[in-house]
């Protein structure tokens, strides 16, 4: 059996190089099922902005291309190179694919489809995707493989807003049939996977398109997601066979699953930040001391130890090593300090010393996240707020987060490699509304570090945008999960740090 590679970028990139790839047809139906702990909303593709719903979608009906960590750089997918104009950085031109079939009836890709998916991303009532197309200007089809992009500004880090995030749907089936009816009865794309079922909130299920070019015999003829929200019930189902991948494991449980005959627990490293978001529209949070209050009363040291039994790495900056742009120089400059004597003397200075404040996190969405929280309620009353913890149901929080409507949570920002696009889409004014900061400083910062091609110039704007950010302090930022997955030995599955789960990054033994 050939090996499986590290993640799906691996194996787009020995495509790149090796030419088209012909899978054959798996002798048997093999079947995998993942246990996860987040969901999308709809069969509209564009109608979330999550982790797991962009991998979904993307083997589904394909995306531009991925960020392969080995290399760290992009490899094509649907598109197979790229340039950006010498005289005019606005202009980017990509280049695609010749002779993909979509699933079903075999029509092959055009610059048509991409251009439509691009505007959709813009324009579809149901669309959580803006932030991801928000500074192209126009996109165009050149030729019938050939897409021209302008930008708003030069965007340096426009593949990390538009690769894996904007969905490249059918044109002509839209057009046909309109959103609705195209999303629910022909999902048909150019990944390796089609879409055979979808139960909001319970299961979805992919099969995969053995002619497809990525699709290879040792991967999962059938991929199946249930949504199991409760680490206890994802670890039971896999011990029991019930499941073959296990999300996000909490450190308390690893030990069960490395005992077991028929399990392996597997770490991977994270590029999810996780932190603590207070919205200036919302007292007490409007007033700057009150949030770096906050910052200072939360001793995430201690958490890390005893609640995540030290599977974590702590952020100094707001991220963290691995990252684009990180620098420990900067971070250490950045770091904020647990001292919860300042944290009481700036609440004293602005008056708001018994401020009531509720904290509202997901229960089952990250790693130990009601016990992390239930840990900072003290750490807050310590410090001289009256704090409170409220753990709504994730459909209701998340909802209320995309509309600017909770003042004060506990989240992860997921996929963040060039962090462009997630600073930009939380902190920049005209942004999504999930905090409602804004400062001309930082946006300032964050448009110049887009305009700047040049790699090491572009990294000391970001972490000048950062340390401004830090000051504001409109977000605590904690730390980067180790991630654990649990895996049935009967599969050989390393996954990506990205949380994502692709069926191509699996071989069925």
């Amino acid at each position: 059996m050939k090996p499986v590679p590290r993640n799906l970028s691996a194996f787009l990139a020995g495509a790149l190089l090796a030419g088209t790839v012909l899978a054959a047809p798996a002798a048997a139906k093999s079947t995998v099922v993942v246990g996860v702990t987040e969901t999308i909303s709809s069969h509209n593709p564009h109608g979330d902005s999550i982790s797991m719903g962009y991998g979904i979608w993307c083997q589904v009906y394909g995306c531009l291309g991925v960020y392969d960590f080995r290399t760290g750089d992009y490899v094509g997918m649907l598109a197979e190179r790229w340039e950006v104009d010498k005289e005019d950085p606005n202009i980017w031109t990509f280049h695609l694919r010749k002779g993909l079939k979509r699933h079903g009836d075999g029509k092959e890709l055009t610059a048509e489809d991409v251009v439509h998916s691009i505007n959709r991303s813009a324009k579809d009532p149901q669309t959580r995707q803006t932030q991801n197309v928000k500074h192209i200007k126009s996109a165009s089809a050149v030729d019938r493989h050939t897409v021209k992009i302008v930008t708003k500004e030069p965007t340096a880090p426009l593949l990390e807003f538009i690769f894996d995030r904007v969905m490249i749907t059918s044109k002509d089936l839209f057009d046909k049939h309109g959103a609705k009816t195209a999303d629910r009865k022909y999902p048909l794309g150019w990944g390796p996977y089609k879409l055979k079922e979808i139960q909001i909130g319970q299961r979805i299920v992919l099969e995969k398109d053995p002619s497809n070019r990525w699709a290879k015999p040792e991967n999962p003829d059938v991929l199946i997601f249930n949504v199991m929200r409760e680490p206890e019930q994802r670890v039971t189902a896999l011990l029991n066979g019930e499941i073959h991948v296990a999300q996000f494991i909490p450190p308390h449980l690893g030990g069960r699953i490395e005992k077991a005959s028929n399990t392996d627990l597997v770490p991977t490293s994270s590029v999810e930040l996780m932190f603590l978001a207070m919205s200036p529209k919302q007292k007490p949070f409007d007033n700057r001391l009150a949030r770096k209050a906050v910052c200072h009363a939360i001793d995430r040291d201690a958490i890390i130890k005893a609640i995540l039994k030290g599977q974590a790495d702590r952020l100094d900056a707001p991220i963290g090593e691995g990252q684009y742009g990180y620098s420990a120089e900067a971070a250490a400059k950045m770091k904020v300090e647990y001292d919860p004597q300042k944290a009481r003397k700036l609440l004293e200075e602005a008056g708001l010393v018994g401020a009531e404040i509720a904290l509202e996190t997901p229960v089952g969405r990250y790693v130990n996240d009601k016990q992390v929280t239930e840990a900072m309620i003290p750490m807050l009353n310590a410090a001289g707020f009256k704090a409170s913890l409220k753990t709504p149901e994730w459909p209701t929080l998340w909802a209320n987060v995309q509309k600017g409507k909770v003042p004060f949570y506990y989240m992860g920002r997921g996929s963040v490699v060039d962090p462009s696009p997630a600073f930009a889409q939380y902190f920049e004014t005209g942004g999504s509304p999930r905090i409602g900061f804004s400062s001309p400083e930082v946006d300032a910062l964050l448009q110049k570090e887009r305009a700047t091609f040049d790699p090491e110039e572009r990294k000391k704007v970001l972490n000048q945008a950062f340390a401004k950010i830090v000051e504001e302090q409109p977000a605590c930022f904690l730390w980067k999960h180790t991630l654990l997955y649990g895996v049935a030995k009967s599969l050989d599955y390393t996954p990506t740090p990205t949380g994502r789960v692709w069926g191509v990054d699996m071989a069925v033994k």
